[in-house]
């Protein structure tokens, strides 16, 4: 058996209004604040984390804190990211609560093979979310605004945008190992989407590339993605995907230390920043699953620096 990836592991978002995003990603779309914590490489900046209820990997959507402009939107970019729900009616559920809070949304469409309902949030961040049918379950989060049988149940197709995907194509299938599966036609018009299966393959398994010559190259701001990551089970597993990487002479970060997980940082070859993570020890590393996201979480290397990290952040609330 080849080497696999098991799925999406993690999104990284920038923001330039933390208190906001906050607000949004927990009160309006429901979902766990698991993980406040900073920017390992600039800890001025917030890293916040939200996930389901357990902080399950393949979950978590989290967003660094930038004073930013926004993003200049084009190609080599990702350029919208899918969450997943139960069902078609949960898709239904979402159109009228986002209206009531004041959000537009297209209209349910089938996208890419799964019903969908696109969005965005108030930094123009572009969101998607799909229904997967009720496949893999859910670890509903208890104290959510959302009905359990209506909440996020994790992430889903990632869409990258590319002017050409002869490289790209190469690396995702003769690298990564990933699956041409399918193609549809892009829903703005611009171009053909090709979709690229891993693991078991479903809704959490997907990246979903677009070939958009025609637009200029992104600019990164608030409301874009600073990179997608995809997981492996453990660390024996990146050690081979460190070394794979090697072999095929990619340049990469080499094995970094996140704390809660282990990570491998590279370029695909429209300069789309990707990331091989491992599904562990996860975010109960530090504090309790009762009380994820409660206070700020420093790994340990930063714990000496507590007060002047501290000092430096503006209150989320």
């Amino acid at each position: 058996m080849s080497l696999q990836l098991t799925g999406i592991h993690h999104l990284t978002a920038i923001t330039a209004n933390a208190p906001g995003n906050l607000h949004f990603y927990t009160k309006v779309l429901g979902l766990r604040l698991v993980k406040k914590t900073v920017n390992q490489d600039d800890t001025s900046a917030y890293h916040l984390f939200y996930a389901d209820g357990e902080a399950t990997p393949g979950t978590d959507l989290t967003f660094f804190d930038w004073p930013v402009g926004r993003e200049r939107r084009g190609t080599r970019s990702i350029a919208r990211t899918s969450l997943r729900v139960g069902s078609r009616e949960s898709l239904a559920w979402w159109k009228q609560h986002l209206a009531s809070e004041g959000i537009a949304t297209g209209e349910i469409a089938d996208i890419g093979g799964y019903p969908s309902l696109d969005f965005e949030d108030p930094e123009g961040q572009r969101l998607r979310l799909v229904s997967d049918g009720g496949e893999g379950g859910s670890r509903p989060w208890v104290q959510s605004p959302v009905p359990a049988e209506h909440q996020i149940r994790g992430l889903g197709p990632i869409v990258i945008s590319v002017p050409d995907i002869t490289n790209t194509e190469a690396v995702l299938t003769e690298v990564m190992n990933m699956r041409k599966a399918r193609d549809y036609a892009s829903p703005d018009g611009e171009g053909q989407v090709h979709v690229f299966e891993m693991g078991a393959s479903g809704p959490a398994a997907e990246l979903h590339v677009a070939v958009q010559p025609g637009l200029a190259p992104a600019s990164q701001g608030a409301g874009a993605v600073h990179h997608v990551a995809f997981r492996a089970p453990d660390q024996e597993t990146l050690h081979q995907w460190t070394a794979r990487l090697a072999e095929f002479r990619l340049p990469s970060s080499g094995e970094v230390e996140r704390y809660y997980f282990r990570s491998l940082y590279f370029r695909e070859p429209n300069g789309i920043l990707f990331e091989i993570a491992t599904d562990g020890p996860g975010f109960t590393a530090d504090e309790p699953l009762e009380t994820l996201g409660e206070s700020l979480a420093l790994p340990p290397f930063l714990e000496a620096k507590r007060a002047s990290i501290e000092a430096g952040l503006k209150p989320l609330k």
